[in-house]
């Protein structure tokens, strides 16, 4: 009967090992002869390693023993010791069969791979007469893993980065991986100091718990940003061409002000991207090291940089290898001439610009590669743009992500090409633009990708939604009227099928405003945008016109397009109006107008959009041109006409926009003139500056009045008298306005959102019906200064994009005025979405 053997494997921590007992010589022979084969060439010279080849190879001779069997039939595999995995599951791990026999190497192999599954701590594999004795010792599993000590990481970023997890089988080498990793997690947030300590506590039924206990240790910021090497540019300069920031509130801020290896190697890409906009094609970043201070607690950044020589363009050319596309036809594309320094960034902008060119043609797929031609002796590089040849391609579908609340048929619908069509760049450019433009979406991408077939694209379309609902609120204050406010209530995206709801409240002294507004943009899911608007209006203008005014109002629309970026509003208006509560000592022409009038009339508006973006435009121009007619059924029968044209230019990389918008309006009455509530009138946001109706015609005139005996009611007898002066705005038929503003960077880091600006408005409010107006009583009759004055104004703004919605602050100074003007030179808007 052949000796009994055991084979027995334990996996503790990271160690196993084998044991057989009562060995057969060879199989010693060979694991002596392996042992020193692997040891020796490590220790000792070439000649002992020789010797140890030698033994090895005598000893390779009998290692024919590990295919003698053990077992020579294996009748029966018995597992002793497992409670969580099965019996079945063990015999399926092993290379051993039931019939066949087991030999020694059969069984060193089952060994391993019980131990690689992770499952067990001990493995003993012992022969018996008629099978193998399988006695197991199952690795403990974990109940749950947590985290103690973090604050600057949330628990599921740190569980997101480890392996270990709750109803696995605990391995401590796993649990010193993920200690690592999240080590290197904090090194990453610039905590060099943090330590990871895995803490294994014992519970019942084998089970363990895996607590990380971190100590996050103080953040290892950046305490200087040196240069070597450079002589065009300073360092202060370089230091804000790259990412990383010196220790500093707003570097700690946005964690740019801490050390970050993977931050300094895009440091170096963004300085030799700095430099080829200028023509230095030859700059190289020589080395990029980060020594800690000897506190040990900030590092020393210091970049080595050679810079070479500057640059110009040469020749710039194009290699179009496309059948029957004229090159001559795209030379336009290029935004810098020869002779000029230079710039990457215009080599990648005609590359774009041709691209979008080729893709109006169809081409959706082109390769364009850029080839410099490189002149070191005069310093020039010639620029050709190659492109690779490539099928017209047609759509073969429209895919679309993203959208969890917007239903798919919002988005589709703002595609003017469907499944078959050719594909077209500039119709993909102006999708894009059109679904920015609903509001709906934080981020929105849309992109061609390779369907089926060279000549199929597929339009992918990926979105990344946002809050669509809002509460805004507006804050003024006049120097007249003090604190204005309005609260509005809005969902841009209702129920996710792009309708438009609002609901708003304004207050401003004792004035109450409520309005409901509903719209359609796609009616039958056409390009038909439809709607109403219903308000209701209770103003207290005493305060600036001597009345209060309560109107009622239904107004219909319909929009539709009428051209290219042409759209035409139609519109119906429905009111009722009513000058009531005019005061005894109000302007006979205020006077005159009280009362009840109802309008019923029809409108358009024309608008031509030209911008190159309708969300933040740095080029183009819109125009609008509105018209409104009452009907003859009115009371007042007149037609009011505006005009608005407002046009936009960037400058540096559109880090500077400018825009100049010029306004005016005219009322043409058919009757008797307008009233006082139909007029024009400007301040406020309108011209910042002055005031709500802070400009324009306006009644100061003396007047004299009896007083009222508060006990009566009436007049003192004999009558006291007393004198006032009138200061009622009027509003006018005519007014022209002409803003401009100028908006920039402040130096603040771009994910601040802060901007500041600078503005300048210019403009007048003039004429009525009539100038004269019969006061009342004796007094002689009162005359109004309807004259063309201008007024003027520059002022300062602040823009804040904070985490409750955008925020402007106006800071305005009027030049040209009237005493009897409404000056106002501070007003700020705030909204929230939610």
């Amino acid at each position: 009967m052949a000796a009994q053997r055991t084979t027995t494997a334990r996996r503790g921590g990271r160690t196993s090992c084998g044991r057989l007992r009562d060995p057969a010589p060879a199989l010693r022979a060979q694991a002596l002869a392996a042992t020193l084969a692997a040891a020796l060439p490590a220790a000792v010279p070439g000649a002992l390693a020789a010797s140890a080849s030698a033994l090895a190879l005598l000893a390779a001779a009998p290692a024919a023993a590990q295919d003698a069997p053990v077992v020579s039939n294996v009748q029966r595999i018995l597992v002793e010791g497992a409670q969580r995995v099965d019996d079945s599951t063990i015999q399926a791990y092993m290379t051993v069969q039931i019939g066949e026999p087991a030999t020694a190497a059969q069984i060193n192999e089952s060994l391993r791979r019980l131990l690689d599954t992770g499952l067990f701590q001990d493995v003993t594999i012992s022969p018996m007469a008629d099978g193998l004795l399988v006695q197991v010792r199952e690795a403990p599993y974990i109940n749950l893993v947590t985290f103690e000590g973090n604050d600057e990481l949330d628990d599921d970023v740190l569980m997101g980065s480890v392996t270990s997890a709750s109803r696995a089988a605990f391995s401590r080498a796993t649990a010193d991986r993920d200690a690592q990793t999240l080590l290197d997690l904090y090194r990453r947030a610039g905590r060099y100091g943090a330590t990871v300590e895995p803490v294994i506590i014992e519970r019942e039924n084998n089970r363990v718990d895996l607590v990380f206990e971190i100590d996050e240790g103080e953040p290892t910021g950046i305490r200087s940003i040196d240069f070597v090497g450079n002589r065009e540019f300073s360092d202060s300069r370089l230091r804000g061409a790259i990412q990383t920031r010196e220790n500093g509130l707003l570097a700690w801020i946005f964690s740019t002000g801490t050390y970050d290896p993977d931050r300094l190697e895009y440091d170096k890409e963004l300085l030799r991207r700095y430099y080829l906009d200028y023509g230095y094609a030859d700059f190289q970043v020589l080395s990029a090291t980060a020594e800690l201070a000897a506190d040990r607690e900030d590092f020393l950044i210091t970049f080595t940089v050679e810079e070479g020589e500057q640059y110009t363009f040469g020749d710039l050319g194009l290699d179009i290898r496309i059948p029957g596309v004229d090159p001559e036809s795209f030379t336009a594309i290029f935004p810098m001439e020869p002779g000029e320094i230079y710039s990457i960034s215009d080599v990648d902008e005609a590359i774009e610009n041709l691209i979008f060119q080729l893709g109006q043609q169809g081409y959706a797929f082109v390769d364009v590669r850029p080839r410099a031609d490189t002149d070191p002796e005069n310093r020039v590089i010639g620029v050709t743009l190659e492109v690779a040849e490539g099928p017209r391609v047609y759509v073969e579908r429209i895919d679309i992500e993203g959208n969890t609340r917007t239903l798919d048929r919002v988005i589709r619908r703002e595609f003017n090409m469907a499944e078959g069509d050719a594909y077209n760049a500039q119709e993909v450019q102006q999708a894009r633009a059109r679904l920015r433009e609903l509001g709906f979406f934080e981020t929105v991408d849309v992109r061609p990708e390779r369907g089926s077939a060279d000549d199929r694209a597929v339009i992918k379309t990926s979105v990344e939604e946002r809050l669509t609902g809002s509460i805004s609120f507006g804050v003024g204050f006049s120097s007249a009227d003090g604190p204005i406010g309005d609260l509005t209530v809005s969902e841009r995206n209702f129920l996710g099928r792009g309708q438009y709801v609002s609901a708003s409240v304004s207050i401003s002294g004792e004035t109450q405003q409520v309005r409901l507004v509903f719209e359609e943009p796609r009616l039958l899911d056409r390009d038909l945008t439809g709607g109403f608007d219903i308000g209701w209006l209770r103003d207290d203008r005493t305060d600036y016109s001597s009345f209060k005014e309560t109107r009622l109002q239904f107004l219909p629309y319909l929009e539709f397009p009428v051209g290219e970026d042409q759209r035409l509003q139609t519109r119906i208006r429905l009111s009722q109006d009513e000058i009531r509560d005019v005061q005894r000592f109000a302007s006979p022409a205020i006077v005159a107008d009280e009362g009840d009038e109802f309008y019923m009339g029809v409108g358009a508006t024309w608008t031509l959009d030209k911008r190159d973006d309708p969300v933040e435009p740095a080029g183009g121009f819109i125009v609008e041109l509105s018209e409104d007619v009452t009907a003859m059924g009115s009371s007042t029968v007149f037609s009011r006409t505006v005009a608005r044209a407002k046009a936009y230019q960037g400058f540096f990389d559109d880090e500077l926009v400018a825009s100049v918008e010029a306004e005016a309006g005219a009322i043409f009455s058919a009757g008797d003139g307008v009233r006082v509530t139909d007029r024009f009138f400007l301040g406020g946001d309108s011209f910042r500056g002055f005031g709500t109706a802070g400009i324009g015609p306006r009644d100061d005139s003396s007047t004299t009045f009896a007083r009222i005996d508060p006990t009566t009611g009436k007049p003192f007898v004999p009558p006291r008298r007393f004198n006032y002066t009138r200061d009622d705005s009027l509003g006018g038929n005519y007014y022209a306005v002409l803003r401009s503003d100028l908006s920039f960077p402040i130096g603040l880091p771009e994910e601040f959102g802060v901007y500041g600006g600078v503005f300048a408005d210019v403009g007048t409010l003039f004429g009525l019906d009539e100038t004269t107006f019969p006061d009342r009583g004796k007094r002689p009759p009162v005359t109004i200064d309807d004259s063309m004055s201008l007024r003027a104004s520059v002022g300062a703004a602040l823009y804040i994009d904070s985490a409750f919605g955008p925020l402007r602050f106006n800071f305005a100074y009027p030049l040209a005025y009237d005493d009897s003007d409404d000056r106002e030179f501070f007003r700020f808007t705030v909204g929230t979405r939610f």
